[in-house]
């Protein structure tokens, strides 16, 4: 229930909108096929760490644990687009829905007020400021709200994500239900629509939105960061991985099909594409209820990621790598509260002025190179220790060259990481050369900062430095 609470969110929402109607059309389909592959075989990485360290803090901890300081604070810097940059983009898609909930009963929120300041131009790959002043206000009031609560502590049971995942599933199913009445078949052909030159259409596009609703599974690995609560963590954690991958991906496609077949797949490209849906099939109770349960389905996946950041945050800062306010404790909150608010600004900032497709592609790359940082740590625990027990190990077996261990399925993972990342890194040199640098200059700016945050201030603080030290 925790993988699937934290993985039905904006991805199914929101994106596979966008990837349909820019990139892949009824092909999407494949691709999110394509897209849970590479997932499984990380998946399958994850739980062979979970099974030999069941340790909380996901990715960051295997690495701290396996590779040390460096490898610990690269993944740990990945993380925050996989998490904190992530939840951006849940809540412009929460935006939407709201916005389109708020409708249903009168009120009728500005556009100024509900669409990031930066707007991307259909087709074009480029990001040019939109004619007059826009900030969405919704996205941030909803950030602010969920940082309010991760300062006061809430404190979410297993029965009530239980809850919200029953919520949220059964209003896919409600909407999938209900569109087998309003299907155009019409609307599926052609399935693979006609190649137009770059990742628009054909098999480059299929890819290109393999690589975009990549983003859609982010979450199912934070089922590794509750290793401390499982009963069995060793047989659980792996189970709960791989269980919540299957159960997201044909929950997606049941909903991505259902869609695609009731609005022609070019008009797509919106914050709320099931909403558009339900307004083709003329059903008012059947908005009500599909607005209703994406706005509190993506509360809850914006309270789970920025939680987990917030958590990721603090473990780095216990070990030195960042400062000490990401793990200041309120006296009577107990919880991190300065870095939790800093944290909250910075989403804030980036769901208020970046559009959901840029933010998208960052957490895309991060997510998946963090996943490939993840399955190298296999190999490498493999190698460094195979005396560990591993009551979970990664199938298919694998290869020694040179007296190194190759597994099979991490190196898959791999490639299937590199498969994720290389389209999204096409389009920015695309549109570099077109004269439009943005996408690529935020991503260069985010590494030269995490390059520089451990250069001039974590290398000297860790706790391995102080040990050093002393």
């Amino acid at each position: 229930m925790l993988g699937v609470g934290s993985t039905i969110g904006a991805g199914i929402y929101v994106m596979t909108g966008t990837a349909a109607a820019e990139y892949a059309g009824p092909s999407i389909l494949v691709s999110f096929v394509i897209a849970a592959l590479a997932c499984l075989f990380t998946a399958f990485s994850y739980g062979e760490l979970a099974s030999s360290l069941p340790v909380s803090g996901s990715a960051y901890s295997y690495a701290y644990v396996s590779m040390g300081e460096r490898a610990a604070w690269t993944v740990g810097w990945l993380l925050l687009l996989e998490y904190g940059i992530s939840c951006a983009a849940v809540a412009s898609g929460l935006s939407g829905y709201a916005s389109s909930l708020l409708s249903g009963f009168g009120v009728h929120v500005p556009a100024a007020f509900r669409q990031a300041t930066f707007q991307t131009v259909p087709g074009s790959g480029g990001m040019v400021i939109t004619a007059g002043w826009r900030f969405d206000l919704v996205a941030t009031l909803a950030i602010a709200v969920v940082t309010a609560c991760l300062v006061r502590g809430v404190q979410e049971s297993a029965r009530v994500n239980t809850v919200i995942v029953f919520i949220k599933v059964g209003v896919l199913a409600l909407f999938v239900g209900c569109g087998l009445f309003a299907l155009h078949p019409a609307y599926w052909h052609p399935f693979i629509p006609e190649y137009q030159g770059g990742f628009q259409y054909g098999v480059p596009g299929m890819f290109r939105a393999a690589s975009i609703i990549f983003f859609a599974y982010v979450g199912f690995e934070a089922v590794s960061t509750a290793s401390a609560e499982a009963r069995n963590p060793r047989r659980d954690v792996p189970i709960g991985i791989i269980g919540s991958l299957v159960i997201c991906t044909l929950v997606y496609v049941c909903v991505a099909s259902v869609l695609i077949g009731i609005v022609p797949y070019r008009e797509l490209n919106v914050a709320d594409p099931l909403a558009i849906a339900v307004r083709a099939m003329k059903q008012p109770w059947l908005a009500l209820f599909v607005n209703l349960g994406a706005t509190i389905g993506l509360c809850s996946v914006l309270l789970g990621l920025l939680y987990g950041q917030t958590r990721i945050f603090f473990a780095m800062s216990r070990d030195g790598l960042l400062p000490p306010v990401f793990s200041y404790v309120h006296p009577r909150f107990r919880t991190p509260w300065t870095g939790t608010i800093l944290l909250g600004l910075l989403v804030a900032l980036a769901a208020a002025i970046l559009p959901i497709d840029v933010i998208s592609d960052l957490v895309s790359i991060g997510t998946a190179a963090a996943f490939g940082i993840v399955c190298f740590t296999v190999i490498w625990q493999r190698n460094m220790h195979p005396e560990m027990p591993r009551s979970f190990s990664v199938p298919l077996g694998g290869v020694t060259i040179g007296g190194w261990w190759i597994g099979i399925a991490p190196t898959l993972g791999m490639i299937f990481c590199v498969v994720m990342i290389a389209p999204l890194f096409a389009d920015m040199a695309r549109a570099l050369i077109r004269g439009n640098p943005v996408p690529a200059l935020l991503l260069c700016a985010y590494a030269v900062l995490g390059f520089a945050t451990y250069w001039f201030y974590s290398r000297h603080n860790s706790n391995f430095a102080r040990e050093r030290r002393d």
